[in-house]
């Protein structure tokens, strides 16, 4: 199976020292971009977080704080990570969940605005999760017939890289067009529709303080675009305004946004704000 692809698409992991996006550092990022001519690139970085790396973590992963002694900080592998990563879609294993969530703010607090909202983001967990119902471990020997533990190291980046990368080969090759007797369990080999269907949610920041929302009329009746389909609005999905239009509050509370930019939120729900804000700016203006 070769991917069909338009742009590269890079399959990455991360090792992280925990799972709070606004507090927690990458101490691993593994990658393999694939391009459209077959081309495979490889890399795998030690980070060093620049906070204490929990005991629990080391334990899971094997990355000790002695292990990122001298490594390079985010910070100053981004800019290299923002030119390989320019122009391409990502995949990973929950990768929808917290890799790129975390990616994002990694790169915004090194100063890089990288743009996620113009990527294909195909997630190799929700697919089967959606298909079959399992972890990568079980994912690995379903798809690809070995125990992963055959092949692999556990809770390695570079590892579960690899893995999740034959395991998105083998989705693809089981649930091909005539591949399977299930007719409702097909997946083609296009990027745009397994982005699509590895979406679970609304959001549009990575966070979900901002969601999508169908615009109504008056008499709360979907309001539809000129192919039939709901029109989307951006609204806020917590605080006071939940459930309001983000370019209403703009307009009606606009301190709403410089707390919102002062605030305890993340890096991409203000970099998303800001974005809105400027498009309206733009639109008014």
């Amino acid at each position: 199976m070769k991917l069909n692809l338009t742009k590269p698409l890079v399959i990455f992991d991360l090792e992280t020292t925990g799972l709070d996006l606004v507090k927690d550092r990458i101490i691993q990022i593994s990658y393999i971009k694939v391009c459209p001519n077959g081309e495979e690139i490889r890399g795998n970085e030690i980070i060093n977080p620049e906070i204490p790396i929990p005991p629990f973590i080391t334990q899971l992963t094997g990355i000790s704080n002695e292990d990122v002694k001298g490594k390079p900080t985010f910070k100053q592998i981004a800019s290299h990570l923002n030119q390989l990563f320019i122009g391409c879609d990502f995949g990973g294993y929950n990768s929808n969940h917290f890799d790129i969530p975390l990616l994002a703010e990694e790169f915004l607090r090194a100063g890089i605005d990288f743009d996620f909202s113009k990527c294909k983001l195909i997630d190799a967990c929700t697919i089967f999760k959606k298909m079959e119902g399992r972890n990568l471990a079980a994912a690995y020997k379903f798809y690809c017939g070995r125990k992963m533990e055959e092949d692999f190291e556990a809770h390695r980046a570079d590892q579960d890289t690899e893995a999740t990368y034959r395991v998105l080969m083998g989705e693809l090759d089981k649930y091909a067009p005539g591949a399977n007797e299930d007719k409702e369990k097909v997946l083609e080999n296009n990027m745009e529709k397994l982005a699509e269907f590895s979406k679970t949610n609304n959001n549009v920041d990575f966070a979900g303080r901002i969601v999508w929302a169908e615009m109504k009329d008056s008499k709360g009746n979907p309001l539809l675009d000129p192919d039939g389909n709901p029109r989307m609005v951006e609204v806020f999905n917590f605080g006071k305004h939940k459930g309001v239009p983000v370019s209403d509050v703009l307009h009606i509370d606009p301190g709403y946004y410089s707390w919102i930019l002062a605030g305890d939120f993340t890096y991409n729900t203000k970099q998303v704000l800001t974005r809105i804000r400027l498009r309206e700016a733009k639109l008014n203006g």
